[in-house]
């Protein structure tokens, strides 16, 4: 089996995961543009929930090192 065909291809493939990942990401910041401007003005308030959740996804973005996301969070 030659490798560098094979390399080529993993390259490929590999290339192709990332676009549509960033299609994803895109999509999603988006979504999210759309959604600040129905909110108005108004501050984002999370439940204590919500920020659990967000704090668990920020930390495995974040070992990943891929994105460079800033979640600001407050209290009630």
């Amino acid at each position: 089996m030659n490798a560098p065909p094979l390399q080529f291809l993993m390259l490929i493939f590999a290339g192709w995961v990332n676009r549509l990942q960033q299609d994803v990401l895109e999509y999603v910041q988006e979504e999210n543009r759309a959604l600040r401007e129905q909110l108005g003005g108004k501050r984002l308030r999370f439940t204590d929930q919500q920020r659990r959740r967000l704090a668990v996804k920020a930390k495995s973005v974040a070992r990943v090192g891929s994105l460079s996301c800033v979640f600001c969070t407050t209290g009630k």
